[in-house]
């Protein structure tokens, strides 16, 4: 490829700035188009990066070269691991950021990135080139009257598109506070064929830190901190505190008094769209559950001394007054200052059914789409389309074959495949629990799993697809060891009661396969063992503790893939299902679908729920007799 003319990027965004660097990485010319250089990679809402089933999509944007968790690293104030009493297939890694910071060094990672251009401007129009013409496909028609040329485009305009805001009784048109929406663009969008439903979300108010309280509130302290990045290199400084506290009955009614006077305008109508299932406003929470006599807020610092705080699970579209009576009935809070108040914001989304699995929209070769203008909405969810988008943007234009992610290979892959193929009625969020094959999809294995993928693609180094292949060669001899390693004789089984551990034929692979042994009392009796690096410890130990695990998985992933030809009985009883989620079973009972594969496709039916009605409609013939011999 010659010429001036390469890959543009609508939005600034976590998409935005990944999508612009995958293509760089790949050799493509690049323009990055801002609606303000300022703000690219900002963190809008929750300053964090990570979370269940999120932190594993974040190191598996690293593994694939992505700059997500090494912005999250050098800007970390609190290391958390979620569900870090359960198994290490749920267990999920989660920073909170300095989000001014983190900000500033995706910023640097573009202004190195070669062939990459930043340009500030707002896009109002995508016009392909005529029939025949010999130029480049796409002209990106700006606001001021340019075009930019491109080969191939990826848009990735966030909560931009149609966007209108939503505080109390007021409305006010765009996309984020103090900033435009578009609404030339989903026209022009919607000429090449893009279809759009309406979703919304909501943001929690900040509070100015000089009128809080703190000793009234729960300290939240982080855990031993371990980078997101397998590449390392960022230094971590004293962490920063969070805090935790509870809403009661003054907050509720605060809620409550203003829903009532009609100054909640998601619950009176005003405010269209559909919101985020698993993370609703206050008063949501308060009016549809009003058996729920408290609710958890994260109280949590916006950086390193600054001055303000967000309130984490307290999203809000009321008016400013009830906002300031709200926050002030939170324990702590009765002299808080509210520097910035929440509001709600509705805008275009496109419709189940545009995207392909690489993310281009179907039947516009070169024109693709990540981020929340996907539906989804979470910072992790959108960076981790960009960089696949913009991949396959920058090999479309190469003209290469595009690049494809299974769900079995990663979570990358459950999430765009669940975009691509399922219809979700709100907001998509990603979860351990979406994931098939999540025992083998974990946070830790990441390179492992996708060094190799990154480095033929373009996206990552050979060295590091090199360092990955020593990692898993290092991890497989470390297991044969313990395969073939008698337990000395006389040790102490540490990890439970029984005495010795020793036994005839027992392995120390047989030994840590015992629940009651921990990988320290391995290393104890085993010299050698005790000298093999941190992460091969840590993959050996999961290996031999979760094999049996791992096979089981792998049959009940074959038997689900063959169950899904199975058909529903037409007045098919979904409440006779034990199991069942409470929402798998709303939506099975409305859509009434006739196969388990369509049924699987649904919003809001996950694998755990396919497979429970798999096994509910499975044949139930006589039991073959035993043969008495």
């Amino acid at each position: 490829m010659s010429g001036p003319d390469g890959i543009v990027v609508i939005g600034g965004g976590h998409a935005g700035a990944e999508a612009a660097l995958a293509a760089s990485r790949l050799g493509c010319p690049v323009t990055l188009l801002a609606l303000r250089l300022d703000d690219i990679a900002r963190l809008a809402c929750n300053p964090a990066v990570g979370g269940v089933g999120k932190g594993q999509l974040v190191r598996e944007i690293d593994a694939l070269g992505g700059e997500m968790a090494r912005a999250a690293d050098a800007s970390a104030l609190q290391f958390k691991m979620l569900n870090a009493s359960r198994g290490p297939a749920v267990q999920s890694p989660r920073v909170q950021v300095d989000k001014d910071a983190y900000a500033r060094h995706v910023r640097r990672a573009l202004d190195a990135a070669p062939g990459l251009r930043l340009r500030e401007g707002k896009a109002v129009g995508l016009e392909p080139a005529p029939p025949g013409s010999a130029g480049p496909p796409f002209r990106v028609r700006l606001a001021s009257g340019d075009f930019l040329p491109a080969l191939a485009v990826v848009v990735c305009a966030g909560t931009f598109l149609r966007a209108r805001l939503h505080r109390g009784t007021v409305s006010w048109p765009g996309g984020r506070a103090g900033e435009d929406g578009s609404d030339e663009l989903p026209a022009s969008l919607e000429g090449l064929g893009v279809r759009w439903r309406r979703l919304r979300t909501d943001t929690p108010p900040r509070v100015a830190g000089s009128g809080i309280d703190f000793s009234a509130l729960a300290p939240a302290p982080g855990d031993p901190p371990r980078p997101l990045s397998f590449r390392g290199g960022a230094r971590f400084a004293e962490e920063a505190p969070c805090y935790g506290v509870w809403t009661g009955e003054a907050l509720h009614a605060a809620v409550r008094g203003a829903a009532l006077a009609g100054e909640a305008p998601v619950l009176s109508g005003q405010a269209g769209g559909t919101g985020p299932r698993y993370c609703p406003n206050i008063e949501s929470k308060v009016m549809r559950f009003p058996e729920v006599g408290r609710h958890h807020v994260f109280v949590e610092p916006e950086g390193r001394g600054a001055g303000e705080w967000y309130l984490n699970g307290l999203s809000t579209s009321l008016s400013p007054e009830a906002q300031r009576r709200m926050v002030r009935a939170l324990p702590g809070f009765a002299d808080a200052h509210v520097t910035r108040y929440g509001y709600a914001v509705e805008y275009d989304a496109a419709a189940p059914g545009v995207l392909s699995g690489t993310l281009e929209v179907k039947g516009v070769p070169g024109l693709f789409m990540a981020g929340q203008v996907n539906g989804t909405s979470g910072y992790e969810e959108a960076a981790a389309q960009g960089l696949l988008a913009g991949a396959n943007a920058a090999l479309s234009a190469q003209g290469r074959p595009p690049w494809r992610v299974g769900r079995h290979e990663a979570y990358l892959g459950v999430l765009v495949d669940d975009l691509a193929v399922q219809r979700h009625d709100e907001p998509y969020r990603l979860f351990t629990s979406r994931a098939e094959r999540r025992l083998s999809l974990r946070h830790d294995n990441a390179d492992l799993r996708l060094s190799a993928v990154a480095a033929g693609l373009g996206l990552a180094s050979p060295e590091r697809a090199a360092e990955a292949a020593a990692l898993g060669r290092a991890v497989a001899e470390a297991m044969a060891f313990l395969e073939s390693t008698p337990v000395p004789p006389g040790t102490s089984d540490r990890g439970g009661p029984g005495g010795a551990a020793g036994g005839a034929g027992l392995t120390l692979a047989g030994w840590l396969r015992r629940p009651s042994t921990a990988w320290r009392a391995v290393a104890e009796a085993c010299p050698a063992a005790a000298a093999w690096p941190g992460r091969v410890a840590e993959q050996v130990s999961i290996g031999i503790k979760y094999a049996g695990y791992l096979a089981r998985q792998e049959g009940e992933s074959r038997r689900y893939e063959r169950s899904l030809a199975q058909r529903l009985p037409e007045n098919f009883k979904y409440e006779a299902v034990a199991g069942l989620s409470r929402e798998a079973r709303e939506t099975l009972q409305r859509h009434r679908p006739e196969t388990v594969a369509q049924a699987a496709r649904l919003g809001g039916v996950g694998p755990a729920d396919a497979a429970l009605l798999a096994y509910a409609i499975r044949p139930r013939g006589p039991s073959p007799e035993r043969n008495p011999c």
